[in-house]
């Protein structure tokens, strides 16, 4: 964070997230900055992500309902848990850049961490929801799905996620900071799974245009991407508190 107390890693070590399979290993290998990203704050960074998780989610879930499909609705309530997670990671920035008082002359310290906790926290418990709803669908009954509309919006969900990531992953290559907030790289696994979500479901989508059936790969790609996002969600809060009881034992 500029000049806030807080938790944060040198530049180019590995993250206390520990999430290379979901897509920290992309934003950790530092390519050149997006050349517009490069030049925004951390905090217009998160602002325009939040604006983007707040702009799909009435089409995702007006499109889900008007499909059926259990998987883009998935987007839809994951985009708006984003975007509640983006709103705890600027929090967190207001708050490590408060001064020092005599109450806390400290300052914040743990203000980050705690918002990656809650970030991962709120993607694990939306991911067992979506794996229980798409199990029930695939356990007990077929329902029809709309390929074309599911296509369409995931495809336009996918790229503007991918914009998201792009513009966090230049927080990371800050030469000026050469800090890593712990608050946005949560953010940005969320950002770069919703990506990868939008992808997988637009590819449903489209399989089910072709087809004219196949309608149990809806909620099946929902469980198959619950499952992943799930376990890297649980490996982010493990990864986070085993840093916070180093940090107390030193």
């Amino acid at each position: 964070m500029r000049g806030a107390v807080g938790w944060v890693e040198p530049a180019g070590q590995p993250n206390a997230a520990g999430m290379s399979a979901v897509g920290v290993s992309y934003a950790a290998q530092r390519p050149a900055n997006w050349p517009y990203a490069a030049h925004m704050s951390r905090t217009q960074r998160l602002i325009v992500v939040l604006v983007l998780n707040l702009g799909l989610v009435a089409g995702l879930v007006v499109v889900g309902v008007m499909a059926h499909s259990i998987a883009v609705l998935a987007e839809g309530g994951d985009y708006l848990l984003d975007a509640a997670g983006v709103a705890v990671a600027l929090l967190a920035i207001w708050l490590a850049g408060r001064p020092a008082t005599r109450r806390r002359p400290d300052g914040y310290p743990n203000a980050t961490s705690v918002a990656a906790l809650i970030n991962a926290g709120w993607l694990l418990i939306l991911e067992l929801l979506v794996a229980a709803v798409a199990l029930n669908r695939l356990l007990t009954h077929r329902v029809p799905v709309d390929g074309l509309p599911v296509l369409v919006m995931s495809g336009v969900a996918a790229v503007a996620m991918l914009v998201g990531a792009l513009i966090l992953r230049a927080d990371q290559d800050d030469a000026e900071e050469g800090e890593l907030d712990l608050s946005v790289a949560a953010v940005l696994l969320d950002t770069v799974a919703d990506a990868a979500t939008a992808a997988g479901v637009a590819v449903v989508g489209a399989i089910i245009l072709v087809t004219g059936g196949w309608y149990w790969l809806d909620p099946a790609v929902a469980l198959a991407i619950a499952v992943v996002v799930a376990y890297h969600a649980v490996a982010l809060i493990r990864k986070v508190l085993a840093r916070r009881r180093l940090a107390r034992s030193r």
